[in-house]
């Protein structure tokens, strides 16, 4: 199936970028760095605002997390955060005007304020980024899907722990959900907008 162009209406366009910060942001990621993602990421964020779309950083409050029973138990959180454990890394290019929303969860929506802002600026169209493709990402995706939102996946200003992990989520479940594209592609049609 040939790749349709993508066209968007920057006014009506958010970018959400999730968990770029200091204690995600540390990991071994793959099959990008987390350099690679925070650049590309702050990329689509300057273009996104060039053309009249809001930005969106979103945060994990990593001491609040519920810890519940899985078959594969987390790492131990340390008694103390380290500094800047939780706030957006400075090269992820944050701004004045930009939205910042603090979750407790992998998934972006829930007992936050982000749709709420959302729909006050008219917003009906969502570009994804961050770390983990198949964790944060993706968990915001499929609800943002759910209460009517169109999206994008810009493919290259995410990853995750693996690439299987993240090349997962890219050729499976994102082509069903709505339109994954590079950052420069991204960019491109922001422009075209």
């Amino acid at each position: 199936m040939a790749e349709q162009q993508l066209t968007l209406e920057p006014k009506k366009t958010a970018l959400v970028l999730i968990d770029l910060q200091g204690a995600i942001v540390t990991r071994d990621t793959a099959p990008y760095k987390p350099f690679d993602v925070i650049t590309r990421a702050a990329k689509l964020a300057d273009a996104v605002r060039t053309a009249g779309g809001l930005v969106v950083y979103v945060h994990v409050l990593i001491g609040e997390v519920a810890h519940r029973i899985t078959d594969e138990q987390r790492a131990p959180m340390p008694a103390q955060l380290p500094p800047g454990a939780t706030e957006i890394v400075p090269e992820a290019g944050r701004q004045p005007g930009d939205i910042l929303i603090a979750k407790r969860q992998w998934g972006a929506f829930e007992g936050t304020s982000l749709d709420q802002h959302l729909r006050r600026k008219g917003i009906d169209t969502l570009i994804m980024g961050g770390i983990a493709t198949n964790m944060g990402v993706e968990s915001t995706a499929r609800a943002a899907q759910d209460i009517g939102y169109q999206l994008v996946f810009a493919e290259d200003a995410m990853t995750s722990m693996t690439a299987e992990m993240h090349e997962f989520s890219v050729k499976n479940i994102f082509p069903r959900m709505g339109r994954v594209r590079s950052t420069e592609q991204i960019i491109t049609a922001l422009k075209a907008g």
